[in-house]
């Protein structure tokens, strides 16, 4: 199963990798334009446009976000879950797994 998944995630990495990534640099860039430089909420309005979509126009603009949204949550998931494999299939989780205390099995009382 998780191949499956490791090949979805690879397949789909690029095509969610531009709109996730035009999402946070004009989210960061609007955020710090307001806060750190002082510009007026018309100043960096047209970043907030880019950000959410807008541009796309009413129809889109929704589908845009949710599939932003999605995506990210995807790649998200199934990044945590192949990171997961891999630390498990890692050296230092087999040593650290060997070398931790196994709790005392309860004695037989019965006689």
């Amino acid at each position: 199963m998780l191949k499956t998944v490791r090949k979805f995630h690879a397949a789909l990495a690029p095509i969610v990798l531009l709109p996730l990534l035009v999402t946070v640099m004009t989210g960061v860039s609007y955020r710090l334009g307001k806060s750190w430089f002082g510009l007026s909420r018309d100043q960096v309005h047209i970043l907030m446009t880019i950000h959410e979509g807008e541009y796309l126009g009413p129809t889109l603009e929704p589908i845009y976000v949710l599939l932003n949204g999605l995506g990210l949550l995807w790649m998200m998931t199934t990044g945590a879950m192949m990171a997961w494999q891999n630390l498990t299939r890692s050296r230092w989780w087999r040593d650290r797994q060997r070398s931790t205390p196994k709790a005392p099995e309860p004695e037989n009382t019965e006689s």
